[in-house]
């Protein structure tokens, strides 16, 4: 497995350093599902064929714990950002995304609509 690292290239900071790349069906179903607990370093990146918002679209059925959920376009700059709470049945972003990345609340406050993030590793 690559190891991926995820920086805020526009503020110059590390957001997670234990990036697992999500592609498949499989993968980007499951997500954090089932999970109690995030270490702060995680986080799952997915990467979709082009952007949409319909393909980008979450659910948090059997997530027991809130995500920050970041989606980006295929410049990866961020378009839309939302803590999504558990059991929820559906976010989309504002505007289509290629790209979302999903970890620890935190990471909420570490960007902003507009901030070109980096995947080192990838």
């Amino acid at each position: 497995m690559n190891k991926i690292t995820v920086y805020n290239r526009t503020k110059g900071i590390k957001l997670a350093g234990r990036v697992k790349l999500c592609r498949t069906f499989w993968e980007k179903g499951l997500g954090f599902m089932f999970r109690r607990s995030i270490h702060p370093e995680e986080a799952l990146l997915f990467v979709n064929g082009r952007e949409s918002r319909l393909s980008s679209g979450i659910h948090m059925l059997f997530v027991f714990t809130p995500l920050a959920v970041i989606w980006l376009d295929r410049d990866k700059k961020v378009v839309d950002k939302v803590m999504a709470r558990p059991f929820r049945p559906w976010y989309f972003p504002a505007r289509p995304a290629r790209y979302y990345l999903e970890g620890p609340v935190k990471l909420l406050g570490e960007v902003e609509i507009g901030d070109e993030l980096e995947f080192e590793g990838l």
